[in-house]
């Protein structure tokens, strides 16, 4: 193969390559095939630079004139944006940091879409461009209502939680203009400088020294009025211990009263049994007597009598006093005769002792009398 044929198959390949070239530019400007949307995006679709419709997720295919699709992102666009010095109402100087996110329309907001594309396509493609866009308008935001508030309520407390609702708020209001919806806004930090953060200090120290002094001055009134309270309740225990103690010896004493009361009553009324028991046995003694008196009237007649006859004759006495003595004695009794004022001795006899009888003339002391055993 010459020269001549190479060059001709290379301008036959160069000529293809052109006209395809060619009918690439061609069609890739009036026609897509297989072109997909994801989940996270809303698909735009144009016919001769016009939306002809807005659309899901999916695979897409179109022949047109100019038919295009270009996609938009659903997803959220995250910013942050500081300002290191705002000016309040009382015109402290603060610095601020707010962040949220952004998000363009979706497939429910069609037609918003399609009316505000002309204006705002580069902020729906570009989320370099909405976001700077955002940064703007938060930035704005965060003068307007820092502005309008005093420093305590731009910095203390839950005056934070409310300048964040007044940015939400103010974005929120600025980019609906643009189609956008800002969400989950935040003030993560509130910056001062050093000679606000000392005068703050400063202040914050001498309210927690007033606090501190209302506390103790609290704290010392709370405690007189605590031992106060001790004390007075210790006294009235002490009155309420008195008072029962008192209480307790007048019952005692009421008790004891009532006791001896009891007692003087049984007493008087035993004394009054004892005594008419006493008159009672009195006056049965008596009827005792008085009955008593006719029966031994009756039973000594018989002796006075007798004692009257013995009186009034002697000899008679004599008689009945011999008969009762000779009547006394017995068979194996034996009598003994003595001189008159003499008295007999008697020795009891025993082995070798020999009864005797001695008596001493009238008058005359009885000797002793020795008894000597007298030999078997």
């Amino acid at each position: 193969m010459d020269n001549r044929d190479m060059m001709r198959r290379y301008g036959i390949v160069a000529l293809v390559v052109v006209i395809l070239l060619v009918i690439f530019g061609i069609g890739n400007q009036h026609a897509y095939f297989m072109t997909r949307v994801d989940q996270q995006e809303v698909g735009v679709r144009f016919r001769g630079g016009r939306i002809v419709e807005v659309v899901g997720p999916g695979v897409y295919n179109d022949v047109a004139l100019y038919a295009d699709l270009k996609k938009v992102s659903s997803e959220a666009v995250h910013f942050s944006v500081e300002d290191p010095e705002v000016i309040t109402s009382d015109r402290q100087r603060i610095g601020l940091k707010v962040s949220g996110d952004v998000f363009r329309p979706g497939v429910a907001n069609a037609e918003q879409l399609r009316q505000l594309w002309p204006l705002y396509q580069g902020l729906f493609l570009s989320d370099e461009a909405l976001r700077a866009r955002v940064n703007d308008l938060a930035l704005q935001s965060m003068k307007v209502c820092v502005g309008d508030r005093t420093f305590n309520d731009n910095v203390i407390g839950t005056a934070r939680d409310e300048v964040r609702i007044c940015i939400d708020e103010a974005i929120d209001a600025l980019v609906s203009d643009i189609g956008l919806s800002v969400k989950n806004v935040t003030v993560p930090n509130i910056i001062l400088s050093a000679e606000v953060q000392a005068s703050l200090d400063a202040i914050t120290k001498s309210r927690l020294d007033t606090e501190l002094a209302q506390q103790d001055a609290i704290k010392a009134r709370q405690q007189a009025a605590a031992d106060q309270a001790r004390e007075e309740g210790e006294v009235r225990v002490q009155l309420a211990r008195q008072q029962e103690e008192v209480r307790q010896k007048t019952t005692l004493s009421e008790l004891e009263r009532a006791q001896l009361v009891a007692q003087l009553t049984v007493i008087e009324q035993q004394k009054a049994n004892d005594l008419l028991s006493a008159e009672k046995d009195l006056e049965i003694n008596e009827v005792r007597a008085e009955a008593a008196l006719p029966a031994a009237r009756a039973s000594l007649a018989q002796e006075l009598i007798l004692a009257q006859l013995y009186a009034a004759n002697p000899d008679y006495a004599y008689l009945q006093a011999l008969i009762t003595n000779a009547s006394a004695l017995s068979a194996t009794d034996k009598i003994i005769f003595t001189q008159e004022g003499t008295s007999p001795t008697i020795v009891v006899p025993g082995p070798g002792i020999v009864p005797t009888v001695n008596v001493a003339g009238a008058g005359e002391a009885a000797a002793p009398e020795v008894v000597e055993p007298v030999a078997p």
